[in-house]
């Protein structure tokens, strides 16, 4: 087996055909077909059940898939190392972002990242609920993620700061007049939540229960930026962190009493690289918690 049959596997269950994933990999059609073919032949199984609309990954072929994906970005990684020069760093870097956490952060950081090494590409999963990050982390493909701190950090983890959570209020609500929101205030408020296995429920759950507070739902939504546009939109209230709130939105925010923060870490993968490391300390070098900014001016 080689790296080659491995990438030719993962375009064709990509594209579902061998057509398409030839063209994505600029080679002739009848060179995926036999790569294919020598895979299946050498394993013994069928990766791939050719159906009327298209090769659809068996069982099986889901299973080597998953680790095949592996060892193709480890390819690449190893190679991405051996290429890094002072300027020249080429390959892949995956990130993932809970609960919003680096909305103004990351481009910063990923702007200095490109100026060092303009070769490289960057791809971050925003927002991904507790299954997609089991995900991501079992196909072993992350390189950095940010999270809340919890019980469970690994012990290597890196504290970037503490992030300050504000509430998001409609147009013309009476709280709006206050420089820093009581939550008990916001008693029979209806509330835009998040996905129910979402880490950014759980705390907004928290947080009115330890108020003494039981939430009427009048929506869920699985991203930051929309759960404040549709409470801006008088929808119902929310409790995102300070740094996801989108521009424009910054008059119909507020501080909360009492105070509600999340550590926030980066958890660097193993034997992590140069582009890892360097991420890591221009997202040390940015403000993790601006609340103050969402006070009404006097």
């Amino acid at each position: 087996m080689s790296l080659r049959q491995y990438e030719y596997a993962l375009a064709v269950a990509e594209e579902g055909s061998v057509t398409a994933a030839a063209e994505v990999l600029h080679v002739a059609q009848p060179s995926v077909s036999q790569q294919i073919r020598g895979l299946e032949r050498e394993l013994g199984v069928e990766l791939f059940a050719r159906t009327p609309t298209g090769l659809v990954p068996t069982v099986v072929g889901r299973a080597f898939l998953r680790e095949a994906e592996v060892a193709v970005r480890a390819a690449r990684r190893a190679r991405a190392t051996a290429r890094a020069g002072a300027d020249d760093l080429v390959g892949e870097l995956v990130v993932s972002a809970q609960m919003g956490f680096g909305t103004r952060q990351l481009p910063g950081a990923l702007g200095a990242l490109r100026r060092r090494f303009r070769r490289l590409e960057v791809s971050v999963f925003e927002e991904p609920s507790s299954a997609e990050l089991d995900r991501l982390c079992r196909r072993g493909v992350l390189d950095l993620a940010l999270m809340a701190a919890c019980e469970r950090s690994p012990a290597d983890a890196h504290h970037l700061g503490d992030e300050e959570f504000v509430v998001v209020l409609g147009a013309g609500h009476r709280q709006l007049a206050a420089d820093r929101v009581e939550l008990r205030e916001l008693e029979g408020e209806p509330w835009v939540r998040f996905d129910r296995d979402s880490a950014l429920d759980g705390v907004l759950l928290d947080v009115l229960r330890d108020n003494g507070l039981t939430p009427t739902t009048a929506a869920r939504v699985s991203q930051t930026a929309t759960a404040v546009r549709w409470a801006a939109h008088g929808l119902g209230v929310t409790l995102v962190p300070a740094s996801a709130v989108p521009h424009g939105y910054e008059h119909l925010v507020r501080p909360v009493f009492p105070v509600v923060s999340q550590p926030v870490i980066a958890v660097v993968r193993q034997g992590a690289g140069p582009a890892e490391t360097a991420l890591l300390e221009f997202l040390r070098q940015e403000t993790w918690s601006d609340s103050a900014s969402f006070s009404p001016i006097s």
